[in-house]
């Protein structure tokens, strides 16, 4: 039975069952791992890497891919169908919205602009030593204005809300308490926005284009994205 064979290979590794369980549950309903987020993700995530070939098989057999970058840390779902960073060879079919969920265009722009911000800084060298680049409120406006023609959202539970959305898709990161409204006030940006926002996208918004399918603009307001990013507000423990 399939549950003796992962039991073998996790008496193997001198793992158990809940282990294992706990990893993959994990990775379903978060989508993400990321090493240097939290505790609780920095031991998943070491987890992950000692059993990496039995969880890719099991989340395999129904489709789902797993991409893991080594230099930064962390591990990410893709769904059937989705393109995965590296891999051309995905499939084409359609699939339900399980591992997908919906942006909405304010969150688009927001993460179009700081794949931008975070490609200048790369060219420019500052980056930190984990790879982040660290952004203020103020400069995220700007770039916002200048690139789009739009604004960060006026009210404060709808900016909170935005930055929320994408802290929960592990892509920024900063203190939950703090002010988001005041200009100065800084946040990250993982180097896995790379991975998370093609190139292609990057160029529509930096010529003007209309932008590619998979990010282009939808009905209320919401836009398809590849990984799903639903999870507990607040920190994540």
């Amino acid at each position: 039975m399939l549950t003796d064979y992962i039991e073998e290979r996790l008496d193997k590794a001198g793992l158990s069952l809940r282990d294992y369980q706990e990893l993959c549950l994990r990775l379903l309903n978060y989508g993400v791992l990321c090493r240097d987020e939290s505790r609780v993700e920095q031991q998943l995530y070491d987890l992950y890497v000692r059993i990496s070939e039995l969880v890719d098989e099991y989340l395999g057999m129904v489709g789902i891919r797993v991409f893991h970058d080594r230099r930064f840390a962390y591990v990410r779902l893709y769904p059937p169908g989705a393109r995965v960073p590296g891999m051309e060879d995905a499939e084409q079919g359609a699939f339900s919205s399980g591992l997908r969920s919906r942006l909405r265009q304010d969150e688009v722009a927001l993460l179009l602009v700081l794949r931008q911000l975070y490609d200048k800084a790369l060219r420019e060298g500052q980056l930190d030593d984990n790879g982040y680049v660290t952004e203020s409120i103020e400069s995220i406006g700007i770039a916002i204005r200048n690139q789009l023609g739009r604004s960060l959202p006026e009210k404060v539970t709808d900016r909170k809300r935005v930055f929320e959305r994408l802290r929960k898709l592990r892509l920024i990161q900063y203190r939950q308490e703090q002010d988001l409204d005041v200009g100065d006030a800084g946040l990250k940006i993982h180097p896995m926005i790379v991975a998370f926002v093609s190139e292609e996208a990057l160029a529509a918004l930096e010529d003007g284009l209309p932008l590619p399918p998979d990010l282009e603009e939808e009905g209320e307001g919401d836009v398809d994205e590849d990984i799903k990013g639903d999870g507990e507000t607040g920190d994540v423990s």
